[in-house]
């Protein structure tokens, strides 16, 4: 199976009210939702483990960079409900743009300086692909430049985000 990471964008009231209800939010995700595409959600595929290292140094086995908060904030919706792989994590319209202003000064070639194939492979960095080079580092770029823009999206709209795995 693969796990895919997803990220998005709700109100401060939609935050609250799955923060109050989380089956609301099981339920807008995977139930027969015709207003989805409102939420905006994007998907990173199998790139987040990636993108954590090369903003980190570390995989999610190692969560406390603050920068991981990007993707996986540590604050869960319902740490009992699983929505794939786990809960979903959040993060308050507050708390997104000021990750946002450290993402968003992070270039594809700052990036690039820190990808390292041996490493990311030694230390197990899903979905182990590191082998295949700049191939492998493009499809983490063109996946953070998802995530840059998501969060850049949410900061505009004093929005908040939502991540999780599935």
């Amino acid at each position: 199976m693969s796990m895919i990471g997803n990220l998005f964008r709700v109100t401060k009231a939609e935050l609250e009210e799955y923060l109050n209800d989380s089956s609301m939010l099981k339920d807008w995700l995977y139930g027969e939702n015709e207003e989805l595409d409102y939420l905006n959600p994007d998907d990173i595929d199998k790139a987040w483990d990636g993108i954590l290292f090369l903003l980190t140094g570390d995989g999610i086995s190692e969560i406390n960079h603050p920068l991981t908060k990007v993707l996986f904030s540590g604050q869960l919706i319902d740490e009992n409900q699983d929505l794939g792989y786990g809960p979903a994590h959040y993060l308050t319209p507050e708390q997104v743009v000021d990750l946002n202003k450290q993402i968003a000064e992070i270039t594809v070639d700052d990036l690039k300086l820190k990808f390292d194939p041996e490493k990311m492979t030694e230390l197990g960095i899903y979905p182990e692909i590191w082998a295949e080079g700049d191939d492998a580092f493009d499809y983490l770029a063109d996946n953070f430049l998802v995530v840059q823009k998501m969060y850049a999206e949410a900061a505009k709209n004093g929005e908040g985000m939502i991540t999780y795995l599935n």
